[in-house]
């Protein structure tokens, strides 16, 4: 976390675009810091290094842009994982499995999703592969990259007047927060369908 700041000092806005796009659209982006990164780049703005406007609106456009690209990837290639019964890595009842969960659960995932490491990266493809309405998808991609691209750097700026130059001291406990209240919320709402759906068994 350290290097953080002078990382994104060092690659500037496009920098930070740029890993925006890769973490939320290509497999290897898993690796890259999001919400930290985002944060630190709005105690910077706050600092007077970025204009907070053009940092938010670039990382909400190749947030939504990444997450396509994650979509088309999945929907276009994914699925060739499963046209045999017996794959040596999947089998078909994963697919049908990823469908089901996204037709009822998709809406929700693709937004907090935003939030949490390793999920953000891979959400958009496990929709992709369970071939999930693409103007569903599409709607809640944006509502999803809208809160976590203006949201995260808006905190970071607001609360880097309380920092000031202790990034470090900070960010972390933050950022645990964070993940906390995404994977509660929707562990909550997918526990209220779940219970919904059996009372209407019922």
């Amino acid at each position: 976390m350290s290097d953080l700041p002078e990382a994104i000092k060092a690659f500037g806005l496009i920098g930070v675009w740029t890993i925006v796009l890769l973490e939320t659209g290509v497999f290897f982006g898993v690796f890259l810091p999001g919400n930290s990164m985002l944060f630190t780049a709005g105690v910077l703005a706050q600092q007077g290094l970025f204009d907070l406007g053009a940092l938010t609106m670039g990382a909400f456009v190749c947030a939504v842009l990444g997450n396509n690209i994650g979509y088309s990837t999945g929907y276009r290639f994914g699925r060739r994982l499963f046209r045999r019964e017996d794959s040596l890595i999947f089998h078909k009842k994963h697919l049908v499995a990823a469908q089901l969960f996204y037709e009822k659960h998709g809406r929700n995932t693709i937004v907090m999703a935003r939030f949490l490491p390793i999920i953000r990266t891979f959400g958009a493809i496990v929709a992709g592969i369970g071939s999930m309405n693409y103007r569903t998808f599409l709607v809640y991609n944006t509502v999803g990259g809208a809160v976590w691209a203006f949201g995260i750097p808006l905190l970071g700026y607001y609360l880097g007047a309380l920092i000031g130059d202790d990034i470090d001291r900070y960010l972390l406990p933050i950022i645990l927060v964070m993940i906390t209240v995404s994977c509660t919320t929707s562990l909550v709402q997918i526990y209220r369908e779940h219970k919904a759906s059996k009372t209407n068994r019922l």
